[in-house]
């Protein structure tokens, strides 16, 4: 076992003279007002573009490493590819088999995962500290190197190809998809993350090579490393593994701002499933952009409405009415847009039920909007489960890794508290005349089509799709 030495100061120094320093950020963990705040980072850029964030954390003595490459479904040309691709970097790299790196990995007793989201693809490490200089090399070959084994790839796809048909069985795996689709239609947004059975079986080997080659290059990519280290010791090492990684052509990235949909007419997107018993449905439309100012507010009106667990509607669905186990609402954020939506399930007899109830329940909003008591405990609510979400190395990283990808910054957690301190009842209406969609409103219902497309037709447009179709 290697374990982590030491680089001379010299070597340290010289080596971090061929950084350039984007913006060193200092923030204490705790204010003299108590509310939470980001600890402390630096964030650099190597000359070749690799953009890095340093996080020290030095309570426990693990590490977490994270990339985040701009390389989501938006940029599939074939569903599925960009998801497909980051998984695929775990099948052996420089020179390592799957295998032997996952042995390695093991016995270490660390973890290495990949996975790919609406616009963005990463890679993570976990590891002890003194395993470093190991695990570091490992994450490099893996992020810079992958081999794409032939065989190795082939088995991947057939896992992928029987794990979508499999999510197709619980609809509520599936549901976000399909009301994505709904929404923006041929718009890269309503591409389906997960691609399907068809488009995954359709891409090769080289397409997953030619796709890693466009996009996992310095300049587009992000690594966050929030742990027990010292900051000028790990500016060394990157230096050292990093440096050589050239970019290629300039990476091309959709204009996702273009052509973005408008809801002209109520529509409803009825999907089959003939054995289904019950009805699982969604309700909303074309919501906020990741980068919307009001964000903290809107999100303590929506934890009235469905973001916890005593929210309006799960206690009108749930507690009171028993239609449900449970409901909820929340917003989808990406760069250039976003969604709202209700989510539930009930029997497939009870569906008009559960739908009307709410509908009713979500026009509460506009017929009596929030009262202060209401208001303030929902403020206590957020305010309490804000700094939990930031408290492992894993979430910070992550954090980092998104500050990245849609470009924020951490005056978003500085100020988070704050900004809950500061609304007002009537500053929640606003909020809610102006966010939450009210009009025009899109429903996806995916149960048994026989029993409840009558009830479809209530709500509006209709359109019906099977569940079994190679399509969301």
């Amino acid at each position: 076992m290697s374990h982590f030495r030491k680089t001379p100061k010299a070597v340290v120094l010289a080596l971090v003279s061929s950084f350039v320093f984007a913006m060193p950020v200092m923030a204490a963990q705790q204010n003299t007002t108590g509310s939470f705040q980001l600890p402390a980072y630096e964030k650099l850029k190597l000359d070749n573009g690799l953009t890095v964030f340093l996080l020290p954390q030095h309570e426990v003595p693990l590490i977490t490493v994270q990339a985040t490459v701009r390389a989501g479904a938006v940029n599939d040309k074939v569903a599925g590819l960009a998801q497909l691709t980051s998984q695929a970097l775990l099948l052996g790299a420089g020179g390592k088999s799957k295998a032997q790196i996952e042995q390695l990995v093991d016995f270490l007793g660390a973890s290495l995962n990949s996975d790919g989201s609406m616009e963005g693809s990463s890679l993570r490490a976990d590891f002890m500290a003194k395993d470093t200089e190991q695990m570091l090399a490992v994450f490099h070959q893996v992020l810079t190197q992958p081999a794409f084994d032939a065989t190795e790839f082939d088995k991947l796809k057939a896992r992928q190809v029987a794990a979508v048909a499999q999510a197709k069985e619980s609809p509520r795996m599936v549901m976000d998809q399909y009301f994505n689709k709904l929404v923006f239609g041929a718009h890269p947004y309503g591409n389906a993350v997960s691609g399907t059975a068809a488009s995954l079986q359709s891409i090769s080997q080289q397409q997953v090579k030619n796709f890693h080659q466009s996009y996992y290059q310095p300049n587009n990519t992000a690594i966050s490393i929030v742990g027990d280290f010292k900051a000028e010791v790990m500016k060394a090492q990157l230096q050292k593994l990093f440096a050589s990684w050239k970019n290629g052509a300039a990476v091309q990235q959709p204009d996702l701002t273009a052509a973005l949909p408008k809801a002209e007419k109520a529509k409803v997107l009825l999907v089959n499933k003939a054995d289904a018993i019950e009805t699982t449905f969604s309700i909303g439309g074309i919501a906020i952009k990741q980068d919307n100012p009001d964000y903290v507010g809107i999100s303590v009106v929506n934890t009235v409405l469905g973001g916890r667990f005593t929210s309006w509607l799960n206690d009108e669905l749930r507690v009171n009415s028993g239609l449900t186990y449970g409901a909820r609402s929340g917003f989808e954020r990406y760069s250039a847009s976003g969604t709202f939506n209700i989510g539930s399930f009930t029997k497939t007899e009870s569906t008009q039920a559960a739908v009307d109830l709410a509908l009713k329940t979500y026009q509460r909003l506009w017929d009596k909007g929030i009262d202060q008591a209401t208001l303030d405990s929902a403020k206590a609510y957020v305010k309490g489960q804000f700094p939990p979400r930031f408290e492992t190395n894993t979430a910070l990283a992550g954090l980092l890794g998104d500050m990245y990808l849609y470009g924020f910054n951490q005056d978003y957690i500085n100020s988070f508290q704050s900004k809950v301190d500061q609304l007002s009842v009537a500053e929640s209406k606003r909020l809610i005349n102006s966010y939450f969609p009210k009009d025009q409103l899109q429903f996806v219902l995916i149960g048994k089509a026989e029993a409840i497309k009558d009830v479809a037709k209530t709500y509006g447009e209709v359109k019906q799709v099977e569940i079994t179709a190679d399509s969301f």
